[in-house]
This record gives C-alpha cells, sequence and structure tokens, in this order.
C-alpha cells in the first residue's frame, strides 16, 4: 500500500549525512602525494588491461547480484523492513558516486595501502553502476508474481529455498538477464572513471581497459584510441554472443504461457552446449548432487525451524542489541554532519534550491524524451526475435559506450545552439539514462506469454486497442522500473554534464550537479554536503510520492493471473 513519506526516509538521510561526515574526517589521513602506475599506450598492453578490467567488473557483478537477492528479498517479504530498505535504496541509487569518489579514495587510503583503497573504490564505483537496476527489477519481480503460483508454493509446503529456486528465481530470469546487460553496459560507462582518479596530487589510477581509453584520450593519440574502442567492442559483442544470448534463450523455458513463443530466442553457443555430452557429464555427476543435498539440507532445516516455531532463540535481542549500538553510533556523527551543515550560509541554500529546481526539469526532459522512443523499440525487439538478433547487440554496443567520451563532441555542436550547456546537458543524461528504460522495457515485451499476443490477434484487435488493453499493461511494472534508475542516472550524470571543462575553458549552467563539481573541485566539504543531501532529498520524494504508489498500483492491477 502507497505511503508517503515517513520515518525511515529521515533514518535514511541521517545515516547518509553521518557517512559524509565520517568520509571527510577519514580523508584528513590520506597521503598528501599518491604516483600512479604508468599506462602505456602499446597494443601488447591491451589484452592485459581487458582482463583486468574484466576482473573487476566480474566482481562487481557477483557483488551486486549477491545484493539483489539478500535486499530485494528483504525488502519485497517484511513490511516492517521495507520501511527502511525502500527508501534506502532509493537515496543509494539517486547518491551522486562521482561526487563521493574522492572521499571513499581518501577515506580508504587513509586506512589501507594505496593500491588495495584504489581497487576497492573501482569496484565500489563499478558496483554502484550495476546493482540498483537489478535490485529494482528482482523487488519488482517478487512483488508481481501471481496468486496462484504463491498459493501452490504454499500447499506443497516449499521452503524458503526451494520457493526460490523453482518459483521466484525463473519467475524474475528474463527480467534479470536484461538487467544484467544493463548493469554490465552502466559498468563499461563508468570504467574510465574507476580507472584513474586524480585528487590534487593524489594520483589513483589503476591498469586497465577504461585506463587505456582515457589515457589514449588525454594524449590524443587517435590511434591507440581507436585501438581501445575496438578492443571494447569486441569484448561487448563476445558476451553477448558467449553469455546473454545463451541465457535469454536458457530462461525462454520461464515464460508464463501455454503455447510456445514463435520462434523462441536461439543461441548457436547454447545449442552447442546442450548437445554436449561433457556438459551434460559435468551436469548429471557435478551440479545434479550439489542441488539435491542442498534441497535436502534447506528442507531439513526449515522442518526444525517450523517446529521450534520460526526465528532462533535470541534472535530478536540480538537485533535490538544491534540497532541499539548503531543508533548510538549514528546520534554521535550526526552531530559532526550537523555542524559541517551550518557552515552553509543562507544564499548557498537558497543556490541550492534553484540548482535542484533546474536539475529536475533536465531530467524530466530526458525522462520523456527516453519514453518516447525506448517504449515502442523494445516491444519491437522483445516481441520479433529477427529484430532483437539485430538490434540487440547493437543496443549494448551503444550503451557500453562511455557517453562522457562523446559530450565534447556534442558540446562542440551545442554550445551555438539556444540553451547551450543546458540543451547539451539533457543530451547527456539522456545518452547515459535512456538504456535503463529500453532494457526494461525488452525484458517486460519478452515476458508477454505468447497466448496473449495470439488472443488480441484472434480478436482482430487494432494496433491503438493492442497498445492499450495488451502492451502497457504488460509493461507498466518494467516501465517503472526502467524509469526509477533511469531518472536516478540522469541525476547522477548532472554532475559531469552541468560542469565541463573543455578547450581549456570550464562551462557551467544552474544545476545541483553543477554545484556538487564545483563543491568537489574546491574541496568544500559543506557544501558538497549540503548539495548531496538537496539532491538525495528530491529524488526520494520524487521516489515515495510518485514511482512508489505505481509500483503499488502495478503490484495490485497488473499482475500476469
Amino acid at each position: 500500500m502507497w505511503r508517503a513519506l515517513g520515518w525511515g526516509d529521515g533514518v535514511v538521510l541521517l545515516t547518509v549525512a553521518v557517512v559524509v561526515a565520517v568520509g571527510v574526517r577519514l580523508a584528513g589521513g590520506a597521503p598528501a602525494a599518491v604516483a600512479g602506475p604508468t599506462i602505456t599506450l602499446a597494443p601488447g598492453a591491451l589484452p592485459w588491461y581487458t582482463a583486468y578490467s574484466l576482473g573487476r567488473m566480474a566482481l562487481a557483478y557477483g557483488l551486486s547480484m549477491a545484493f539483489t537477492l539478500v535486499y530485494g528479498y528483504a525488502a519485497a517479504y517484511s513490511r516492517r523492513a521495507e520501511q527502511v530498505l525502500l527508501p534506502l535504496l532509493d537515496v543509494f541509487q539517486s547518491v551522486p558516486i562521482l561526487s563521493f569518489l574522492p572521499v571513499v579514495l581518501l577515506g580508504l587510503s587513509a586506512v589501507l595501502p594505496v593500491a588495495l583503497a584504489a581497487e576497492l573504490a573501482s569496484v565500489v564505483l563499478i558496483f554502484t553502476s550495476q546493482v540498483w537496476n537489478l535490485t529494482f527489477a528482482w523487488y519488482q519481480a517478487l512483488t508481481t508474481i501471481p496468486t496462484d503460483l504463491r498459493e501452490a508454493s504454499r500447499a506443497f509446503r516449499f521452503s524458503p529455498w526451494l520457493r526460490l529456486r523453482v518459483l521466484e528465481l525463473p519467475f524474475a530470469a528474463i527480467s534479470l538477464i536484461w538487467n544484467s546487460m544493463m548493469s554490465w553496459a552502466g559498468g563499461w560507462f563508468f570504467l574510465m572513471a574507476a580507472e584513474i582518479f586524480t585528487v590534487g596530487q593524489r594520483d589513483f589510477r589503476l591498469p586497465g581497459l577504461g585506463a587505456y581509453l582515457k589515457e589514449a584520450a588525454a594524449a590524443g593519440d587517435m590511434q591507440a584510441l581507436g585501438r581501445g574502442i575496438v578492443v571494447l567492442v569486441g569484448v561487448v559483442v563476445g558476451l553477448d554472443q558467449l553469455v546473454w544470448r545463451p541465457l535469454l534463450a536458457w530462461a525462454d523455458r520461464f515464460r508464463l504461457e501455454m503455447v510456445e513463443a514463435t520462434p523462441p530466442p536461439r543461441s548457436w553457443f547454447y545449442d552447442a552446449w546442450s548437445a554436449s555430452a561433457l556438459a551434460g557429464w559435468v551436469g548429471q555427476r557435478l551440479v545434479a548432487p550439489v542441488v539435491e543435498r542442498l534441497d535436502a539440507w534447506a528442507g531439513a532445516r526449515w522442518a526444525v525451524e517450523r517446529e521450534q516455531g520460526g526465528q532462533p532463540a535470541g534472535w530478536g535481542w540480538g537485533v535490538r542489541v544491534a540497532a541499539a549500538v548503531a543508533g548510538a553510533a549514528l546520534l554521535c556523527e550526526a552531530t559532526r554532519a550537523v555542524r559541517l551543515l551550518t557552515q552553509v550560509p543562507a544564499a548557498t541554500w537558497a543556490a541550492v534550491g534553484v540548482g535542484v529546481l533546474a536539475t529536475l526539469g533536465r531530467v524530466a526532459a530526458a525522462l520523456a524524451i527516453a519514453l518516447a522512443w525506448t517504449v515502442p523499440v523494445g516491444v519491437a525487439i522483445g516481441t520479433l526475435p529477427r529484430v532483437a538478433a539485430w538490434v540487440q547487440p547493437v543496443a549494448q554496443i551503444a550503451a557500453a559506450v562511455p557517453a562522457t567520451a562523446l559530450f565534447p563532441a556534442l558540446l562542440v555542436f551545442l554550445a551555438g545552439a539556444p540553451g547551450g550547456l543546458s540543451v547539451a546537458a539533457v543530451a547527456l543524461m539522456l545518452l547515459g539514462t535512456q538504456w535503463y528504460l529500453l532494457f526494461n522495457v525488452i525484458a517486460g515485451a519478452s515476458a508477454i506469454p505468447a497466448e496473449l499476443r495470439q488472443t488480441a490477434a484472434l480478436l482482430r484487435l487494432g494496433p491503438l486497442d493492442r497498445w492499450r488493453v495488451l502492451f502497457l499493461p504488460a509493461l507498466f511494472p518494467y516501465i517503472i522500473t526502467g524509469a526509477i534508475t533511469a531518472s536516478g542516472g540522469a541525476w547522477n550524470a548532472s554532475i559531469v554534464a552541468e560542469y565541463v571543462e573543455f578547450g581549456g575553458r570550464t562551462l557551467v549552467t544552474t544545476g545541483i550537479g553543477a554545484l556538487i563539481a564545483q563543491a568537489t573541485a574546491a574541496g568544500d566539504y559543506a557544501l558538497l554536503l549540503a548539495a548531496t543531501l538537496a539532491m538525495i532529498a528530491t529524488v526520494v520524494a520524487a521516489n515515495r510520492l510518485v514511482w512508489r504508489r505505481l509500483y503499488a498500483v502495478a503490484e495490485e492491477y497488473y499482475r500476469l493471473e
């Protein structure tokens, strides 16, 4: 049921303020100067750099998936946890990580070896670009599982593990796969920022494909830049052929339909793997016994817990003690954050308010433009396999190309146009966030049962009626999920879109992103905290007052049952 802003939102905002205050204190103990490794532009370095970047991306994705399953499950099945976890998720996906990265890097380098701190910070940055759309997609899937399937799982007394394995993960599989593609595309988008970052005299660069691309661009070496882009595109295409297409072909079995889709998704690699005797032996002799033992262990544990009446004794007291300790720490550090905010003058708070309104207008414009083209194109890709075979790799490549690399050329084209940087900022927001909508719409269109499409054809529904009674209702939960993550990404992109250093000069337009970028560059942590909290509060309010209400509508009226 829809709720307005509540106490959970206040706890979340207080927590963010405390985290920033602690990070600022740690940053003061960071080394005064850090020398990073030399990034060579030799062609022979590309394979190693690519392997380093793939390793960071894979580690961040593994952490993202683990976080998604645990966090989304808790938010979907515990109303008490939902009161804190959902607003916290709103905050997380709206936090401008590029503004926090200096604090994170400096804070980690104060307590860890510099090389390890840089690696952890890069994984954290990639993680934050991958995890939120996955978590929203998982939560949306759990809250829209058909009632009859849930009742069947209860009738058969499924343990939580068995319900997860045979109902929840299969139901969410298509959405999670498409959002995983988007997560990897988002990771490539932030790769250059994750692998090369400087704060004053501190150079935190890491060897990798993103560092290679950024170094080539800074040196003006177009051949090296071209080689790096070719390798990046090759990696994206290879992942499409060897990972994502096979997964989509495998997940086709989980569609909620009584007739087979015509034609089903195909993958040459999946067909080869399915026909392999070695793969069959591995599945029967290694995987199947492990799954059977897990089923037996989880079933036995579930039976014991049911006999004991639920959670183990003392569990509730442990949570209360942990909450009391965490609350005391929050209150202690909250005073430091408040003192930091009191350093911001009233005129600056007024500028923050104006900046929020300006950026809100750009975010709304970018979201409207994205919706206008991603919905029809996503439906075409999701319902027409022949279109998907050609357009899907193109969409993945386009989503993976860092929009920040295209922004200088876009800025040259739009600088003299009416609106100047304001229009260019909307364009950059669009380039970086429209893919969240597209991939979610594709996932929703792919999950529409074939019998519903055939029924619409038998009833000879016209194009408008087909969109009104079939496509839009079926896509509604997916559009909301995509819109939440896309709008959060647009707020993040405002930091690099509204404050640009280009051609030896600095271009600035009114906006909260510009204020955050200026505060980061000047080391004004009080303004950084004030502007960041203002952005977070705005995004949380929009999510709670608009998107959460639409989520409730989707959960109640647009289930496939």
